[in-house]
């Protein structure tokens, strides 16, 4: 028995050592640069080194390589270059997912926290909750026309449920016990929101927030379908038109990047706004 505790113990020292060495986030970019090297690699192996893979069907890299000069040259492609197409669609999905944050959020704390506020505002959110974000398009156009106001509604309505659900959940799931607590000592509802509804329900707004991101980039290029000059959606259709599957492959990647460089933003400030869950 003894011997079988000294082998856990030097076991467990051995893997202590090694995490010392290897410090969590160093090991967790490793398994990342592992992963996406795997991936590249069949990629490359599959579609250029033995074409195995009909370059129709899927691009190979010299491909890929072709389409970036073409879209980041001045010729451009879709009526403008890479960074003017990158800057059209951040900015609609920028645009979209802050307006619906900015009224989902308190839309979800209201209903929450108000058993009134929810019996008022719940049915009318249920009823527009399954209605998919495409849905909104032709209403979007006769509205809004063909501009980026009629694009901006489409994300909006893609990022406000997970915004409202996220933020109502994260009220409901707040011990009661605090909220009368502080209603001993003589809080104020604004004081209450201020000092216990929001940080408790910080987590599963950010948990809202990273959803609602992720469903604006997810609702781009259907967005640009609507009548759109410029934008990642946009180059993904002129692509698919003029079947050109190294710009869909390059124009798809780009649209990856901006999504994961905007979730990386959004938890530097949830690791900023709520520190104790590093």
């Amino acid at each position: 028995m003894s011997a079988r505790m000294a082998a856990s113990a030097r076991s467990r020292a051995g893997r202590d050592a090694a995490a010392r060495r290897w410090p969590r986030p160093a090991r967790r970019l490793g398994w990342a640069l592992c992963s996406v090297g795997a991936v590249l690699l069949a990629w490359v192996a599959t579609t250029w080194v033995w074409p195995v893979v009909d370059p129709g069907r899927f691009p190979s890299p010299p491909d890929v390589y072709q389409a970036a000069l073409q879209l980041s040259s001045g010729q451009g492609y879709a009526g403008g270059t890479l960074s003017a197409h990158v800057w059209q669609s951040s900015k609609l999905v920028l645009v979209g997912f802050a307006v619906a944050s900015a009224v989902g959020i308190p839309l979800g704390l209201l209903m929450g926290w108000s058993r009134r506020a929810e019996a008022l505002l719940n049915p009318t959110f249920l009823l527009l909750r399954p209605i998919p974000p495409l849905a909104w398009i032709p209403l979007a156009i006769l509205w809004f026309g063909l501009g980026d106001s009629a694009k901006v509604f489409v994300i909006f309505f893609a990022a406000f449920v997970p915004a409202v659900i996220n933020a109502y959940t994260g009220v409901r799931g707040i011990d009661r016990t605090l909220v009368a607590a502080a209603r001993v000592h003589g809080a104020s509802t604004p004081r209450l929101f201020v000092a216990v509804l929001v940080p408790g329900a910080l987590p599963s707004i950010f948990t809202g927030l990273r959803l609602a991101l992720q469903a604006s980039w997810t609702t781009l290029v259907a967005a640009e379908l609507v009548g759109a000059l410029l934008g990642l959606g946009h180059v993904l259709v002129i692509a698919s038109l003029d079947i050109y599957p190294g710009m869909i492959l390059y124009a798809m990647v780009w649209v990856g990047i901006m999504g994961g460089l905007m979730t990386a933003a959004l938890g530097w400030i949830e690791r900023r706004v709520m520190p104790w869950r590093r």
